[in-house]
């Protein structure tokens, strides 16, 4: 490829259901072990083979390269509680991406884009983190709780610890009036 070659254009049969707001960032042809498949960055998250929705950036995490392979951790739901919501690791899900061109830099830049506060905290019965993310497309920052591995999620004391440790935090990142 010569400096101001471009990789080809995503296949039409390959492209994502995108929404009107939606473009393509970058895309790269992978394999999982389950079949092939593309992954597609786009502005507003990723999209993995196999998958009928799109990732939200601020859904994702923990993305690793590899140098040959991606591997993404999606929140998994735990429970929705007032003004946030508890997540736990989803299972990562590998790809190996023999021709990787700018997805890798794509991910990490939007993963990381997506992060406006982040603070680790011990919780009863483990750890927690605490974080605000943009949405990509939405007004304002949602707010979640990923707990370490290990800790238990059905604790009446970590829901009431986790609500005060969100409360601390916006309170922490809230705009002063001056």
């Amino acid at each position: 490829m010569g400096l101001f070659s471009r990789k080809p254009k995503l296949p039409p049969a390959s492209r994502p259901p995108l929404t009107a707001d939606e473009r393509v960032l970058a895309w790269a042809a992978a394999g999982n072990g389950e079949g092939d498949g593309v992954v597609v960055a786009s502005n507003l998250g990723l999209w993995l083979p196999g998958r009928g929705h799109r990732l939200g950036w601020h859904t994702i995490l923990k993305a690793v390269w590899s140098g040959r392979e991606l591997t993404v951790t999606p929140a998994e739901l735990v429970v929705e509680r007032d003004g946030y919501t508890l997540v736990a690791d989803g299972p990562a899900e590998t790809y190996l991406l023999l021709d990787p061109g700018e997805l890798p830099h794509q991910v990490r830049a939007r993963v990381t884009r997506s992060v406006a506060y982040t603070e680790h905290q011990p919780v009863p019965g483990g750890a927690a983190r605490v974080a605000a993310r943009r949405e990509a497309g939405v007004d304002g920052l949602t707010w979640t709780v990923r707990l370490d591995p290990g800790t238990p999620a059905d604790d009446e004391a970590l829901l009431a610890e986790t609500d005060r440790l969100v409360t601390v935090a916006r309170a922490a990142t809230a705009p002063v009036d001056g």
